[in-house]
């Protein structure tokens, strides 16, 4: 075991049921960019993704004892936040002189409340973190206690306790700088049932739009910026050829917002005759039949469309900016050229109605997609409907271990709809979709991960009288394709 090293980043433990039920664990991809770019300007880093290895707080701690980092940095989301902050306190306690660093998208809209909760936390990180990671390094190898020149950064004045807010970091432009993810840094071959879950590709950032759910916009910035197609397909083929893994899944955001783009790396793809399949995400209004055909011939396999309702009126409250005829046309559109079509859905919107939550339920079986996602609104801090909300105090719960997309935690009593119809209509709308006799013809691979995952997530907790996490994807987007 190498010590004294420079840095070590922390992926905190995150239980749900769905994960636990079909090993749908993934690497870290936020911490491996991290990595790279700290490993660039030659710092030794090693990542523990506690997600995975499940060692606990204390066996973490006992490692960061024995690697002695300058930097602890630790992750989180809202549902892990509390987790990470507990990593955080054991490693202080322990190594009171390592500068602790936490980030994500929950601590990028809430830094000070972060700081606020934990004496043991040093500095926050606020948006992208590759150059604001290297520049806390830099000054932190030569022992400079005070940040002010570190952009991007919310910390704790160590001279009175202070918090400062440094100047903004710029977003970074040239995305084909950025050394590729530092996969070599975690166990690949541990994760998931397939290798599939581990060749997450990041290939542009930004989003355009302005759904009131979503965070993306203000995480990453209104400006859609994209690394090249020959730099998508080198790192493709880094996945292929040094990690054998053949199964790509796009991450971004808005990954066909450029159809030439979103062309040029099928073409290159098939330039440079590789095997592959992977999964792409889009908007149901940035996609066409001959774009489709052309990255199924690439490799493209299943197609992933953020719906959201099957209610116009609520699509219109979403400032979704889409239709339902053009849900029903990409769906459509995928189907002609044989694509698997994964669609996501949110109940339990402001303004919702009963009605509406079955016309979204009846909406997602009508479009017969291959596979459904339901989530329960969840107003996580930085997107436009949290800031509605809480200004109406209709926002019932601040308890950031339940914000799973699961379980809801408005105040749904004075919007004429209740908690338990609305957890209701989430175990219906899956029961409905997956347990139809046609899709269970078609789809008989799915019969036990779906009767397993509904049992664990819904039928058990309720016979334990408890309540129980599943169901769970894109936690602070809610859905992923805007």
């Amino acid at each position: 075991m190498n010590k004294n090293i420079d840095v070590l980043l922390i992926n905190p433990y995150d239980e749900n049921a769905l994960k636990n039920a079909l090993g749908f664990i993934t690497p870290p991809t936020n911490l491996m960019y991290l990595a790279s770019s700290l490993e660039k300007e030659s710092y030794s880093v090693k990542i523990v993704d506690d997600d995975l290895l499940q060692m606990g707080y204390e066996k973490v701690s006992e490692l960061a004892e024995k690697l002695n980092p300058q930097i602890v940095g630790v992750t989180a989301t809202t549902s892990t936040i509390k987790s990470a902050l507990k990593y955080v306190e054991l490693v202080k306690n322990i190594l009171p002189n390592t500068l602790t660093v936490i980030g994500g998208p929950h601590t990028t809209f809430m830094p000070s409340e972060t700081l606020k909760s934990s004496e043991n936390l040093d500095v926050v990180v606020i948006g992208e973190g590759e150059e604001t990671m290297v520049d806390l390094a830099n000054h932190s190898t030569e022992n400079i206690h005070d940040l002010d020149e570190v952009k991007g950064i919310v910390y704790r004045d160590l001279k009175n306790g202070n918090f400062k807010t440094t100047q903004k970091r710029p977003l970074i432009n040239d995305l084909d700088a950025l050394p590729f993810p530092a996969r070599h840094l975690v166990p690949f071959d541990s994760y998931g049932a397939s290798k599939e879950q581990n060749g997450g590709i990041i290939t542009s950032r930004g989003c355009v739009y302005n759904c009131n759910y979503c965070s993306s916009s203000l995480i990453m910035g209104k400006k859609f910026r994209s690394r090249s197609p020959d730099n998508v397909v080198d790192e493709i083929e880094e996945l292929i050829n040094k990690y054998q893994i053949n199964d790509i899944g796009f991450m971004d955001d808005t990954f066909m917002l450029n159809k030439r783009r979103a062309n040029d790396i099928a073409n290159e793809i098939k330039a440079r005759d590789l095997d592959l399949s992977f999964v792409a995400s889009s908007r149901v209004d940035s996609v066409d039949q001959n774009l489709l055909q052309n990255m199924k011939s690439a490799g493209l396999k299943t197609i992933y469309y953020g719906v959201e309702s099957g209610s116009q009126r609520i699509l219109d409250l979403m400032k979704k900016g889409i239709t339902l005829k053009q849900a029903e046309d990409a769906v459509k559109s995928a189907k002609n050229v044989d694509l698997e079509v994964l669609t996501s859905f949110i109940l339990g919107y402001p303004g919702e109605t009963e009605d509406d939550m079955n016309k979204t339920i009846d909406f997602s079986t009508k479009l017969d997609s291959d596979y459904s996602q339901y989530s329960i609104l969840t107003p996580f801090p930085g997107t436009p409907i949290y800031n509605e909300l809480k200004e109406k105090d209709l926002i019932d719960n601040d308890d950031w271990d339940e914000y799973t997309v699961l379980k809801p935690v408005l105040k749904y009593d004075e919007m004429g709809l209740n908690k338990k119809m609305v957890e209701r209509k989430l175990a219906i709308a899956y029961l409905k979709f997956y347990a139809r006799p046609k899709y269970l013809m078609n789809h008989r691979h799915m019969f036990k991960v779906m009767f397993k995952t509904v049992m664990r997530s819904f039928i058990l907790p309720k016979l334990m009288g408890g309540t129980g996490k599943g169901w769970y994807q894109n936690l602070d987007n809610n859905t992923s394709s805007k």
